[in-house]
């Protein structure tokens, strides 16, 4: 997948890796709009092509309490209202088949939670919408088996596809990330590493996902080095009161910092 095909994505002639961000779910207009304005500063200073990352509902949660959404419909309204004010891309994960064709009418690609990767009828509707398609690959696979799901989407006749690591099941409650599986997915789509869900620590006996933010900076580096096409990170103002993923998200406070040295690795790798 060329990159050119994302509505509205600018600055796709700087060489730099490009970026998924935002929070983890949309809680409301006022946030949304103030974390956009954020990250479109930063990533028109840095030269970063963006897409808007926000979840219009969370529907794989630990427990029935967790928050699961605003409504799906003022959600993706919200979105659209990101894109039409700032004139960026956006991004949104879906979950069910009726999802696809709903979600595909606000936003420009349509994410495929890991758990769900291998869901083929729900990875079609995806790819029916002829919307770009992001894959997340499951904890549970190995980066060889992302072919198939890749094939799924070209097989629609949907050449809009791209796959995105985030991280492996380390016994219960940890993940890691092979390095080595990046490269082998870029040989089947382009390949994103979403740094921030490969740091969560899930299966926790509270029922609330723990993470290592303390290791974004790591992670996110060493992806830059090893040559990935994109980068995925969730952040927030306020990670500690989020109301999804606030362990793991990186404060929007150390996001133009963490930028600024991530160009700066990429610049480096391109020489070779």
């Amino acid at each position: 997948m060329n990159i050119h095909t994302i509505p509205q994505i600018k600055h796709t002639k700087s060489g730099n890796f490009f970026l998924l961000a935002g929070p983890c779910a949309i809680e409301g207009e006022e946030m949304a709009m103030r974390i956009a304005e954020k990250l479109i500063g930063i990533t028109d200073k840095l030269e970063i092509p963006f897409v808007f990352k926000g979840s219009f509902k969370k529907a794989n949660r630990s427990r029935i309490d967790s928050f699961s959404g605003i409504g799906d419909e003022k959600a993706l309204k919200i979105l659209e209202k990101v894109s039409k004010t700032f004139g960026v891309p956006t991004v949104t994960d879906i979950h069910t088949n009726e999802d696809a064709e709903m979600a595909a009418q606000y936003v420009d690609v349509l994410q495929i939670p890991a758990f769900l990767v291998r869901q083929t009828d729900l990875v079609v509707a995806a790819a029916n919408t002829g919307k770009v398609v992001n894959l997340k690959k499951g904890q549970f696979m190995s980066p060889e088996s992302m072919k198939h799901a890749v094939q799924k989407v070209l097989d629609c006749n949907n050449q809009n596809v791209m796959v995105t690591d985030r991280g492996t099941m380390f016994g219960y409650q940890d993940m890691i990330v092979d390095f080595r599986g990046i490269p082998t997915m870029q040989q089947y789509a382009t390949t994103v590493l979403d740094v921030t869900h490969s740091l969560q620590q899930p299966n926790q006996t509270a029922g609330v996902t723990g993470g290592r933010p303390d290791m974004i900076e790591t992670i996110a580096k060493a992806g830059i080095a090893v040559g990935v096409d994109g980068i995925f990170i969730e952040t927030h103002f306020d990670p500690a009161n989020a109301k999804s993923d606030g362990a793991n998200m990186l404060h929007l406070d150390y996001f133009e910092n963490l930028m600024t040295k991530l160009v700066a690795i990429r610049k480096t790798v391109n020489q070779f």
